[in-house]
């Protein structure tokens, strides 16, 4: 702590050049001591200001008190005060290009004043011990094409509330309690991750976390960035990795933000053709410039390296891949080539992908990427863009568009069902029903659902298992998990007081037992991306709206056979084909009562006679009931 912070020619360099990686441990607010004076070295980019000074609680927020010196000509400005300390507010004081004063939050502060407060606020981010040294060292051998994932989408703010105290008392659980709560409720439910929304601090409730203006801020509405660092902490040591939202494809245009930051364009492109969403009234980086790559790589990096974070889901990729993304004709500007590929952005993702993923082994790199785009998880050696995952869009409209269908029109539409095995090996997939899918009058899960009462909910029931057994890893937006009835709002608590009802707790059981049936058995996830994990037995049984399919694992041991009923028509003569003449063993059956079945009484295990039947040699028959689900292992 005691020699000088300063912003050498070195950092300056690699600063230029776009690969400080570690440049959030220089600019931003630092507790440090010189010549035996305690205090904090301050520093922030803003190269086209007329003068730049620090202002906080330390000096009354004077603009005159700390004159910050600007270091070279990349246009950082610098400064060590004393007296100033950990838990102070402050901001910069700006005199921008054209002479206006500026308050601007510090873009690489690691903690914020609570909103509708601006300031940011000092802290130390190097004195956390952390305890995950187990869940860090395994990480390194976790590899996403092999092993399982099933992951819980989650907003910490509206997971569960405190009552309130007072009107103006939102009832957040603290970073600490909610990692308690959580990890006991994750374990239980079986999920191996969860994803959390939002922590990135925001002003504005309502975005949902995904308009930032402190992107290495965890957000201050759950407690310090040292509550923040124990909730990973605890994850891990509970075996539960931790996936965060992660937004570089826009900011907004709050006035303490990174929006004309010196009174100039510094983090985003001037001309608002390129520089700003006409939908979406926000702004747009310049991935073109090295200082901003700089800024958003170091951010993926502070959260994976400084904060133990096992990967980032990348919000809106196609936003940023496509120059034309939301706009008219002459709204956009074609690239050198004529194109509407945005070439800085796809330049930006491979040095990003390849930095984070190079740096930190077994850590993940997620797109939410909506188009046909080739090679998102390709190598970038091979010209693809180096994600590690990506979310299946394209399956989870097919999926929730042929589950909203009355049973008697689904034959009408049996192949949005089969559809996404024609390119499931494209990329590298996650299916996902996500918090986009549960708000803006898109309904809840259960109420997507055709029919009354408990229709919904076996209609529910069939389309997880279905989920459960498609390749790709999976991931589940909270509260759908026990049939939440309205709408997701980050206003309000789950519904939990529905668990108190028998098809609410019917519905969660049979998740839960869906989880613990994917984690443990491996032909569910260990061939997810190769040819030789699945099988359609019958995918053409449109008539019957029934599929059957199997699941195989690498050593062709315990192999899983789905059959499932997408109508509520009893099947009681029906017959499976299978490949094989051996005992297959019901190892998950819809129809036991805790699922809410009739809990009839039937065979564990079934031998499959010498009679052909879906192209296979061999079948055996099974009763199947309306809205049924079997799993067979063999």
């Amino acid at each position: 702590m005691g020699e000088k912070m300063q912003f050498t020619e070195l950092d300056q360099y690699l600063f230029g050049q776009g690969t400080h990686y570690d440049i959030y441990k220089k600019l931003g607010a630092h507790p440090t001591t010189q010549r035996r004076k305690k205090g904090v070295y301050f520093a922030v980019w803003a190269p086209n200001a007329r003068s730049v000074s620090v202002i906080g609680d330390f000096n009354n927020w004077d603009s005159q008190a700390n004159p910050m010196n600007k270091v070279g000509e990349i246009g950082v400005y610098e400064l060590f005060v004393p007296g100033a300390k950990a838990g102070d507010l402050y901001k910069f004081f700006i005199v921008g290009y054209h002479g206006e004063e500026l308050y601007k939050a510090d873009p690489y502060a690691n903690e914020s004043e609570l909103r509708p407060g601006t300031a940011s606020r000092i802290t130390d981010i190097t004195d956390y011990k952390w305890k995950d040294t187990t869940w860090i060292k395994k990480r390194q051998e976790f590899d996403e094409k092999r092993d399982p994932m099933a992951i819980y989408e989650v907003h910490p703010g509206s997971w569960k509330k405190h009552p309130a105290e007072n009107e103006d008392d939102p009832g957040f659980y603290n970073y600490r309690e909610f990692a308690h709560e959580l990890a006991a409720y994750v374990k239980k439910m079986g999920y191996t991750h969860v994803e959390l929304m939002g922590i990135a601090e925001h002003p504005f409730d309502g975005s949902w976390g995904y308009q930032v203006t402190g992107y290495y801020a965890p957000t201050s509405r759950y407690g310090t960035a040292q509550d923040f660092k124990y909730m990973v902490d605890y994850l891990h040591r509970n075996k539960i990795g931790v996936i965060l939202d992660w937004v570089p494809a826009h900011f907004p245009k709050d006035a303490h933000g990174l929006a004309n930051f010196d009174g100039t364009a510094v983090y985003e492109h001037e001309d608002p053709r390129q520089g700003e969403h006409p939908d979406w009234g926000t702004k747009i980086y310049n991935y073109g410039r090295p200082e901003v790559k700089n800024f958003l790589i170091a951010n993926a990096l502070y959260w994976i390296e400084e904060c133990h974070v096992d990967g980032l889901r990348v919000d809106a990729v196609a936003s940023m891949l496509y120059l034309d993304y939301g706009r008219e004709d002459g709204q956009w500007i074609p690239n050198k080539f004529g194109g509407n590929e945005n070439l800085e952005a796809i330049a930006f993702f491979k040095h990003l992908n390849s930095v984070v993923c190079g740096r930190n082994k077994g850590v993940m790199m997620i797109a939410e990427e909506s188009t046909a785009w080739p090679k998102v998880t390709g190598s970038p050696e091979d010209d693809g863009l180096g994600f590690t995952l990506k979310w299946n869009m394209g399956w989870m409209h097919d999926f929730t568009e042929y589950m909203k269908l009355d049973p008697y029109f689904r034959k009408n539409a049996h192949h949005m069902m089969t559809f996404s095995m024609e390119y499931a090996y494209s990329e590298n997939y996650i299916l996902v029903l996500s918090h986009d899918e549960v708000v803006h009058l898109k309904c809840s899960m259960l109420n997507k659902m055709p029919g009354e009462g408990w229709d919904k909910f076996r209609n529910l029931k069939v389309a997880y298992a279905f989920m459960m057994g498609h390749p790709g890893k999976k991931l589940l937006f909270m509260g759908q998990e026990f049939a939440q009835l309205r709408e997701w709002s980050e206003e309000r608590e789950l519904d939990w007081f529905l668990l108190a009802e028998e098809p609410h707790q019917q519905i969660q059981n049979w998740y839960k037992d869906l989880l613990h049936l994917y984690k443990k058995n491996k032909a569910l996830y260990e061939l997810d991306n190769d040819p030789k994990g699945f099988d359609w037995i019958n995918k053409d049984d449109i008539f019957r709206s029934i599929f059957s399919f199997t699941r195989h694992s690498k050593d062709g041991k315990k192999n899983l056979l789905f059959v499932c009923n997408f109508t509520p028509v009893d099947r009681p003569d029906y017959r499976v084909g299978v490949p094989r003449r051996k005992q297959f063993k019901l190892v998950l059956n819809s129809d036991e009562t805790k699922y809410g079945g009739s809990g009839e009484e039937r065979p564990l295990v079934y031998k499959p006679e010498k009679q052909e039947c879906d192209g296979q040699k061999y079948s055996f028959a099974y009763p199947l009931p309306g809205y049924g689900v079997a799993v067979f292992e063999y």
